[in-house]
């Protein structure tokens, strides 16, 4: 079975607590099986049937319960010994059972780590890939599909697959024991026995394989819901500005009841194996009662059985019922947490599409120039950039500029091989882009985005994730260079101002600001800036458009340019309309042109 493959391959990470584990559960069983095999010479001699235990002699040698039973023979004809005898019987018993007790415990103990680490390897795996996959890939993924994924689904698989690992690996063991010594007792009993078992897991197995695609859909449906509240949480301030709330909530009850209906028939579907597997064990346990009483009752001395051993028997057979059902019950979940398991190792097997080459070169300096050389690329079969030829050298500002849509971020996204063309190549000082290490493509360039990304950590933080280990000092000076140290010293905690969910406690020109500050601590000698003034007040524009030129000097930069007036000065201003670049050139060139530039231009100043 694919899942539990996929369980085993995690397991065998850890091949000393494993070892652990069946080493304590081999001992548990043995103790338990010996502990209930006693039951037999206890009521032999409570019942006064000492003489039987002299029967067994010399018979089935290799059970230590028998060769107890000949000594307890000559201990029962001494004076006083059936007191004696019954007093050693229940002392080995007792210590049989805290022996057992104390080696399931142990095994538990070393279970623990395994289920953990397995669900911690997941989690771990899922987040690295999230972290390798390329940014297209969540331009397609619904996000709220993807937490469930890390939520949902390993609760899943720790509720259903991880659970039964302690089914897959003692239940055997305790099966095979208890059936070895069923044998020894009864082999005839034991051969009636197994006709049933695998009738039993015959019909659970049926029950079970058809769960699994009804819990898939479960779980997609759960990754809508979760993917839903995602965007309204995201949204609310625009639900509310529309009054959507009616409409909202009357979707979200489409969904939440299309959840309810598949999670329904999955859990009834579920529940049925407890019933059906407890009525399969009801049933064999009433024929080996039938069977082996006609043993009991018989008197054939070969195929007879007595009433000592048939009810040390039943006993055994009973403790084995809980390991069986046990068993089915795995199989039933497994089929249920396969689902998860798919999704999961989906997520972590995704084909990565951007990565380092075999043998990849190391870009350690900027030296000259970045050129984009018949570049296209294209969504599915949708041209977004078409034969772009364009050079950014060394020092120099390059800013793009168009209506939305143009591929002007598309674009911007190739420098640092977030994307790769479709055709054409990226040449950096001359060599192709995929050549080079992603790292240190990235370590050479520096990105402030339109929208802020900060994270819900300390302005500290956040700005020192551009460079590791930065010191205090550096943190300080990056924000004095991005004109935030006066917002930041006005804070009670300065620095280590927590700024909240996405830094929404920070005003807008303060989140800006912050991001440039990190662009700074980072020093990178090449820039890619999406317009960071364009959705601001001219105040908290103008104290933010000092910390970008301030960062632009002396770097090579391209601008996303939003509002145009602050790209006048820049060496080349490519113009983009539908993924093609329809002018080029200076300010001045451009406005002599009176084409597509001058056009937005005035667009502008008539806003």
């Amino acid at each position: 079975m694919k899942s539990l493959r996929t369980i085993f391959r995690y397991i065998g990470k850890y091949p000393k607590l494993v070892s652990a584990y069946l080493v304590f559960n081999i001992l548990s069983a043995i103790f338990s099986v010996f502990s209930l095999g006693l039951l037999s010479p206890f009521l032999m001699l409570i019942f006064k049937q000492g003489d039987s235990f002299k029967d067994i002699s010399g018979k089935n040698s290799l059970n230590p319960v028998n060769l107890l039973k000949e000594w307890l023979y000559e201990l029962i004809n001494s004076p006083g010994g059936n007191i004696k005898a019954l007093f050693i019987i229940c002392l080995i018993i007792f210590g049989s059972i805290i022996l057992k007790t104390l080696f399931a415990y142990l095994s538990t103990y070393f279970l623990n780590p395994i289920r953990n680490r397995i669900l911690n390897d997941m989690r771990m795996g899922m987040y690295n890939k999230i972290l390798m996959l390329p940014v297209g890939y969540f331009t397609e993924q619904r996000k709220g599909d993807i937490m469930s994924k890390l939520s949902n689904d390993l609760n899943d698989v720790e509720g259903s697959t991880i659970s039964v690992l302690e089914s897959t690996l003692r239940e055997p063991i305790t099966i095979l024991l208890s059936l070895i010594y069923l044998v020894i007792l009864s082999p005839e009993l034991t051969l009636f026995l197994l006709v049933f078992l695998p009738v039993s897991g015959f019909i659970l197995g049926r029950l079970g394989r058809s769960l699994k695609k009804e819990n898939k859909d479960v779980l997609q449906q759960f990754g809508s819901i979760f993917s839903f509240i995602e965007e309204t949480l995201g949204g609310i301030r625009i639900i509310k500005a529309f009054n959507a709330e009616k409409k909202l909530s009357k979707k979200f009850e489409d969904e939440n009841e299309s959840f309810f209906v598949l999670k329904t028939k999955a859990n009834r579907r579920r529940d049925l194996a407890s019933p059906v597997s407890e009525a399969l064990g009801v049933t064999t346990v009433l024929c080996i009662l039938y069977y082996g009483g006609r043993l009991v009752l018989s008197g054939d001395s070969g195929f007879s059985l007595n009433a000592g051993d048939f009810l040390a028997y039943i006993a055994i057979f009973s403790q084995l019922i809980q390991p069986l059902k046990a068993l089915s019950n795995a199989s039933y979940n497994i089929q249920r947490g396969a689902a998860s398991i798919e999704r999961i190792e989906g997520l972590i097997n995704e084909n990565v599409s951007i990565k380092d080459p075999e043998n990849p070169k190391e870009l350690k300096d900027f030296s000259d120039s970045i050129e984009l050389k018949n570049v296209s690329f294209k969504y599915q079969d949708i041209y977004v950039l078409q034969n772009i030829n364009l050079t950014l050298r060394k020092g120099e500002t390059v800013a793009l500029v168009g209506s939305s849509g143009s591929g002007k971020s598309t674009l911007a996204d190739m420098l640092p091989r977030f994307i790769d063309p479709n055709e054409g190549e990226v040449l950096i000082d001359g060599v192709n882009i995929k050549e080079y290490s992603l790292t240190s493509i990235r370590h050479q360039m520096g990105i402030v985005s339109q929208e802020p990304i900060l994270f819900n950590t300390s302005i500290a933080e956040n700005i020192a994730l551009a460079k590791e280990n930065a010191t205090r000092e550096e943190i300080e000076r990056a924000a004095e260079i991005a004109n935030a140290s006066a917002f930041i010293k006005s804070k009670e905690e300065g620095l280590d101002t927590n700024i909240g969910d996405r830094g929404l406690k920070l005003s807008g020109g303060e989140r800006q600001r912050v991001t440039i500050a990190r662009a700074v601590l980072k020093n990178p000698p090449i820039l890619i800036l999406d317009e960071a003034t364009s959705s601001l007040d001219t105040q908290s524009e103008r104290l933010v458009q000092d910390a970008v030129n301030n960062l632009m000097n002396n770097r090579t930069s391209l601008v996303i340019a939003h509002r145009l007036s602050t790209v006048r000065h820049a060496d080349e201003i490519i113009v983009l309309e539908k993924g093609k670049i329809v002018e080029r050139g200076n300010h001045n060139t451009l406005m002599a042109l009176n084409g597509m530039y001058k056009k937005l231009i005035d667009m502008q100043e008539v806003k």
